[in-house]
């Protein structure tokens, strides 16, 4: 059989890195060469279009080519909608967090909802504001230390500080700061997620300042006579109500220890089920607890916090889709496997290798009247990418990126037909491994409310890949 290496580093889930984590809400990772080499048994279930249908998406390729991303503008209203109900007691900002897609199109959808931005890069920032999105909108939580944060700062953004470091430096730049436009990030000393790639709390997570350095950043407060506005912290992914209740209850604990501060930030995570049966997060379900907890504190404290809270994947995971063309089929004979492969791949999606992530797969016969079907055992097919890699796998097994998962299609395939990538609207086209094998950006495409497709990022030319190179001249 054959072995998919993925060339990218895995964390090795040893007790040691799971220390501090809450419950996992997926199984972990399998390291041994013995896992490497088994197939996973074949998902059974074909998987169905969620807002494309087979007709519209034949359309599609007509006009745009494959492969694209295209998203649907009504699924994008009707989560931004539900994250504005979040639950809360005295006030509620959402902030989108944009690197999970960040489309000008869909920041200027979500802007004209009343969202906000969470960025995280100064690079994010200035990419915001040129979509048309004010500086007062945007909050930057980075783990880059940008060279330029003076200029950010002056352009009227709210900062929140990840390490020690980047509390000096704006302590530096802001002496006796008196606005609500800074923030401490804290690492509250526990976390959550489905592999230790998604965990952003605990002792084994570099992000935010750890709890038990709170005298240091006190003491920072005071030699700079800053007056920070909001606490930050956020811990990673899930949907189990007694872990937000708990994340809660111990931001507000640091809250307390910062008088000046008016806000809390509990940041992203919110789960959500991509496959069949895979649960999401109810907003309302986790929200409550929450909510309860401000209340409590107002009592105790008389002080009533605001909430922030920075949705990414609950947002667009499934407001986006990826099609491909499958491009040639391959056996590697009995005992071995049907391949499909794509015309796209970790150039476009790299979940599915860097965390053996889970995407729907829907086949969709092409027109072609040459159209060769291949059989496979019960339609079941390895989905692979256009890379020179074996890494560049589409169908790995639950959070096993090494291990070959065949996916049951329902239907034999032929080159021609497509492959409809779903929940692809969260870190993929903003998260691959661009101009690998120098292939270039693939196009954009938003659905208006009628279905039609709306072209929002062109497919990059060939020549822009190196258009920035400059010519080598040895003296």
């Amino acid at each position: 059989m054959q072995t998919v290496l993925c060339c990218l580093a895995l964390f090795a889930p040893t007790a040691a890195l799971r220390a501090g984590f809450l419950p996992r809400w997926s199984s972990p990772v399998a390291n041994s060469a013995a896992a490497s080499r088994t197939a996973a048994p074949a998902m059974a279930e074909p998987e169905k279009l969620r807002f494309l249908t087979s007709e519209g998406t034949l359309k599609l390729r007509e006009e745009f080519g494959t492969p694209f991303f295209v998203y649907d503008e009504a699924t994008l209203k009707r989560q931004a909608l539900k994250a504005m109900d979040f639950p809360h007691a005295f006030g509620l900002t959402v902030r989108f967090a944009m690197k999970a897609l960040p489309n000008a199109a869909v920041l200027q959808l979500f802007d004209a909802l009343g969202l906000h931005i969470d960025a995280s890069s100064g690079f994010e920032v200035r990419r915001a504001m040129a979509a048309g999105i004010t500086a007062d909108k945007i909050s930057l939580s980075s783990q880059e230390l940008s060279a330029d944060l003076p200029d950010l700062l002056a352009l009227g953004i709210k900062y929140n500080a990840c390490s020690l470091r980047q509390l000096e430096a704006y302590g530096k730049a802001r002496k006796g700061d008196r606005t609500d436009q800074l923030g401490v990030r804290f690492n509250p000393g526990l976390g959550s997620g489905g592999t230790g790639k998604t965990n952003v709390g605990g002792p084994a997570s570099s992000f935010g300042i750890w709890h038990e350095l709170m005298p240091q950043v006190q003491a920072i407060i005071k030699e700079y006579d800053l007056e920070p506005a909001r606490v930050h912290t956020h811990i990673g992914s899930g949907s189990d109500p007694a872990v937000w209740q708990k994340v809660a209850s111990l931001s507000l604990g640091l809250c307390e220890q910062i008088p000046s501060v008016s806000i809390l930030n509990l940041g992203g995570g919110y789960k959500v089920g991509r496959m069949n049966g895979e649960p999401s997060t109810d907003l309302q379900t986790v929200g409550t607890p929450v909510k309860a907890a401000f209340e409590e504190y107002a009592k105790r404290t008389g002080k009533e916090m605001k909430l922030e809270v920075e949705p990414g994947t609950f947002l667009v995971a499934n407001s986006g889709a990826l099609v491909s063309t499958v491009q040639d089929l391959v056996t590697t004979g009995e005992g071995g496997f049907s391949f499909l492969k794509l015309d796209s791949g970790m150039t476009e999606l790299l979940r599915p290798s860097l965390y053996g992530a889970q995407h729907p797969l829907i086949l969709v016969h092409g027109e072609a009247a040459d159209r060769k079907p291949v059989s496979a055992a019960d339609h079941s097919f390895i989905a692979v990418g256009h890379c020179c890699e074996s890494g560049d796998l589409v169908t790995p097994a639950p959070d096993e990126p090494e291990v070959l998962l065949p996916r049951a299609l329902g239907a034999d395939a032929a080159a021609g037909d497509l492959i409809v990538v779903e929940g692809a609207g969260a870190y993929c086209s903003s998260m691959s491994t661009k101009h690998y094998n120098s292939f270039p950006e693939c196009a954009e495409v938003m659905l208006d409310a009628g279905g039609k497709g709306h072209l929002i990022r062109r497919k990059q030319e060939v020549t822009e890949i190196w258009s920035n190179e400059v010519k080598y001249s040895p003296n």
